[in-house]
């Protein structure tokens, strides 16, 4: 039943970081590879990985959440910015996802 709780508590939270992993993936290989964007393609391939590791915290209401989920938040953020610097539609997908996911980590990490 805990369990049963806590995938509701993050369930939003859950959301945004399997978007936000797949769209930092998509971003990556569809936009920052080809073009040569090599600073914009790391930070999505590690935006994609620190929210990977979220979501299984979340997944399983790990303590350890809540700080991870801090570090998740700058990382949006710095993908994020990266992002809106370029105009390709996988860029602007990517940085909305950013944000949206940087939004949901922060409440969690200032345990709303």
């Amino acid at each position: 039943m805990a369990a049963t709780m806590v995938e509701q508590r993050y369930q939003a939270a859950l959301d945004a970081v399997a978007k936000c992993r797949e769209s930092c993936e998509v971003c990556h290989y569809n936009c920052c590879l080809p073009a040569g964007r090599t600073d914009c393609g790391r930070m999505c391939v590690d935006c994609a990985a620190i929210c990977t590791l979220l979501g299984t915290l979340l997944a399983r209401g790990s303590a350890l959440a809540p700080k991870v989920a801090a570090l998740c938040a700058e990382v949006c953020d710095a993908c994020a910015e990266l992002c809106e610097q370029n105009d390709a539609d996988y860029c602007r997908a990517c940085a909305q996802a950013c944000r949206e996911c940087a939004r949901q980590c922060r409440a969690i990490a200032e345990g709303v």
